[in-house]
């Protein structure tokens, strides 16, 4: 959801105002084109060079700067905003914003602009809890200005107390929020499988894989972003639950392929990315089995066949782990799942695959058509992947529409 965004990222006169470097960074990291615009009090606490070095754009210092691409063009923007963020906002800016004021390039450019403004104020708590403080925040509410904080901690005084910015990463997750309610899928129930499963041997042992879940927990933050309601499907995994997300926590196969079945029933994509066991044991014991000296023989049988047997008016994604014959065996799996497109990974690779962070996959369609992408993070990936599945769904509202 961030990548091509275009966000304005206003910072006021706070100590906190070094904290807007790593939102800035996090931001453009994640693909955003970010415009900093630094009111005179915000240069008391951190240099413009930061921000350019960062963002690899110009930054806005003065009403009239003309040595900036935006000029006296604060309207320019404005217009090009699609979120303008305010963080550190001190009790200066909000007032001013209360009130209408627009005597520098920050409040001029809120002023003018259409898109959605999330402001996070940063202060000593009594100057946050004044009634004057408090009125002018719930005046920016009744415009639909979205608050996000402050956090109680350490502030400059020294005192513990209300008033610090709001953590950088409730900030970034509050503006994907925003953003995400005009996302390309927006209104669109998209199912996400992740991890691996495990298939109990004993109480205590079972049959798994490597699958750290990374790549479906990715999928599943992506859509959301997208504007997706969103149900991750994971086995056990080590990783926070992505927020805004429902999730169902599985062991088995068995029980993913119900909870998919499930799932699925209101759904318009499901995208398996779930590593499940390809065999279980035939009988898991029910107490735990002892070590003998003549070894261990299990008889294993076939899992079901979760993608095989999930049907419905829905787009359907799968992954393949593959070892050797990265195309032709992945061509074999979408072909035989009956699957509208499959994501191809070779499981050799050093730099991706299980654990690591980033992926280096292949994208097959139902036409056969190979799409090579090169070595990225995870939830680039997850977006390119999505990309394909936003197409799909393009074309079938499109198909349907000119049935009618």
């Amino acid at each position: 959801m961030l990548r091509t965004k275009i966000i304005v990222l206003g910072v006021s006169g706070s100590i906190a105002a070094y904290k807007a470097a790593e939102i800035a960074s996090q931001l453009t990291q994640a693909g955003a084109k970010v415009n900093v615009i630094l009111t005179e009090e915000a240069i008391q606490f951190i240099s413009p060079v930061t921000f350019r070095a960062i963002t690899g754009r110009p930054v806005v210092t003065e009403m009239f700067d003309l040595g900036s691409e935006f000029s006296i063009e604060h309207v320019s923007l404005a217009k090009t905003a699609d979120v303008v963020v305010i963080a550190p906002a001190t009790a200066n800016i909000i007032a001013k914003l209360a009130v209408g004021i627009a005597d520098d390039m920050l409040c001029c450019t809120v002023l003018a602009t259409k898109a959605p403004v999330i402001i996070a104020p940063a202060m000593e708590t009594n100057m946050y809890n004044s009634p004057v403080t408090q009125e002018n925040l719930s005046k920016l509410k009744v415009r639909n200005f979205v608050i996000i904080g402050p956090a109680t901690g350490w502030l400059a005084s020294g005192k513990e107390g209300l008033g610090r910015l709001a953590d950088i990463d409730d900030i970034i997750r509050s503006i994907r929020q925003v953003l995400e309610r005009s996302g390309d899928l927006a209104s669109k129930h998209i199912v996400v499988t992740a991890g691996g499963t495990q298939e109990p041997i004993d109480p205590v042992r079972y049959i798994s894989n490597h699958s750290s879940g990374k790549m479906g927990y990715a999928l599943a933050e992506a859509a959301r972003d997208r504007g997706a309601e969103v149900t991750l499907v994971t086995a056990p995994a080590s990783l926070l639950e992505p927020a805004g997300v429902k999730v169902v926590k599985i062991n088995t196969a068995q029980e993913m392929l119900r909870a998919v079945e499930k799932a699925t029933r209101q759904a318009d994509a499901l995208v398996m990315a779930a590593a499940v066991a390809d065999y279980r044991p035939a009988k898991a014991a029910k107490d735990k089995i002892k070590k003998g000296e003549s070894g261990l023989t299990l008889r294993l049988e076939c899992t079901p066949d979760i993608l095989g047997s999930i049907k419905g008016n829905f787009i359907k994604v799968g992954f393949a782990a593959e070892s050797s014959n990265l195309v032709e065996n992945a061509k074999q799996k979408r072909k035989q799942k009956e699957l509208d497109f499959i994501v191809a990974n070779d499981i050799t690779a050093s730099d991706s695959g299980f654990g690591a962070d980033a992926n280096r996959v292949t994208i097959i369609d139902r036409q056969g058509k190979v799409d090579s992408l090169p070595l990225m993070p995870k939830r680039e990936v997850a977006d390119r992947v999505l990309d394909n599945v936003v197409k799909l769904l393009r074309k079938r509202e499109s198909q349907q529409s000119n049935k009618l």
